[in-house]
C-alpha cells in the first residue's frame, strides 16, 4: 500500500491527528503501567530530583507530565492541541498536582534559561522539515539553563529498516477499533502513518509524518544548538545497539 505524503506535517494536521480520538484509545496504547514505568526511564535519564524544573514537549493529555509532577518535579507541559490540554489539566485538578499547561507551537518558545531538563517523548520530534526540527532544538536549548539536559525518544531507524512494510497494528476500545498502517519512504528518511478510527458507526482518517534521524545526525544537531555532550540509550534507557527498538538521545548544555 502506497501513499503520498508532503515531507513535513502543517499544524492542522497535527491537530487532526490529535484530536479527542488519541485520547479515546490512550489507556489502551499506554496503561497506566507503562506510563508508570516510563516516567521511571524519564526521572532516571534526565537525573530529576524534587523540585526539578522540567518541560515537556508535546505534551499531549498530560499522561507523562501529571505523573512527574506527583514525583515533586514543578512540570510545564506544551501542545499544540486544546483538546489534549483540557483532558490533562482535568486529570491534574482530579489528581491534585499543579502543573503549567501551555498552548503553543514547540518552535517558537517563550521560555528562555528557565529549565533544569525538557524533554520529547514517545516519539514527539520529526514532524516538520529538517530545518524547523532544528528550530525546535535551538528553542529548547534556549529554553534551558547552563547545565540543563534535553531528552529525544524516537524509533531507532536502522532497526525498522528490518521490517517489511506496510506493518499493521490494531487497537480495540469495546466496539471501537484504531488501526494504523506505517510505511516506510528510505528516499526522504520518514516514517508515515495512516490512522483509520472507527467509533459509533463512523471511519475517520488521519495521518501522521516523522522524520527519522542516526545518533550521528543528533550529535550534529543538537551541539549547533548549543549543547555539549550528547548521549544514546537504547529502550528502557539501556545501551543503544542497532537492534535496539527505541533511541533515546540525552544532551547535556
Amino acid at each position: 500500500m502506497a501513499y503520498n505524503v508532503s515531507n513535513k506535517v502543517s499544524l492542522s494536521e497535527l491537530q487532526l491527528y490529535f484530536s479527542n480520538d488519541y485520547i479515546h484509545f490512550g489507556d489502551v496504547i499506554n496503561p497506566p503501567k507503562t506510563s508508570d514505568r516510563q516516567v521511571g526511564i524519564i526521572w532516571k535519564l534526565l537525573s530529576l530530583t524534587q523540585d526539578s524544573s522540567v518541560l515537556e514537549l508535546g505534551c499531549g493529555y498530560g499522561r507523562i507530565t501529571n505523573r512527574l509532577a506527583e514525583k515533586g518535579a514543578q512540570v510545564t507541559g506544551l501542545d499544540i492541541s486544546q483538546n489534549l490540554l483540557k483532558k490533562a489539566e482535568a486529570d491534574a485538578a482530579e489528581g491534585g498536582v499543579n502543573v503549567e499547561y501551555v498552548l503553543g507551537d514547540m518552535r517558537s518558545l517563550p521560555w528562555r534559561d528557565r529549565f533544569d531538563a525538557a524533554f520529547l517523548w514517545y516519539t514527539t520530534f520529526g514532524y516538520f522539515d529538517d530545518a524547523d526540527n532544528e528550530r525546535v532544538l535551538h528553542e529548547a536549548a534556549s529554553s534551558l539553563r547552563k547545565g540543563g539536559r534535553l531528552l529525544i525518544d524516537n524509533p531507532n531507524r536502522f532497526e525498522s529498516l528490518r521490517h517489511k512494510f506496510p506493518v499493521c497494528s490494531v487497537a480495540q476500545r469495546n466496539d471501537d477499533v484504531r488501526i494504523d498502517i506505517f510505511s516506510n519512504d528510505v528516499l526522504s528518511d520518514r516514517q508515515n502513518l495512516e490512522r483509520i478510527i472507527v467509533c459509533d458507526g463512523r471511519v475517520r482518517r488521519t495521518h501522521l509524518s516523522y522524520r527519522q534521524y542516526g545518533f550521528s545526525e543528533y550529535v550534529r544537531m543538537l551541539r549547533s544548538a548549543g549543547f555539549e555532550t550528547v548521549e544514546a540509550y537504547g529502550e528502557e534507557g539501556g545501551a543503544f545497539t542497532s537492534d535496539s527498538s527505541r533511541l533515546m538521545v540525552v544532551a547535556y548544555k
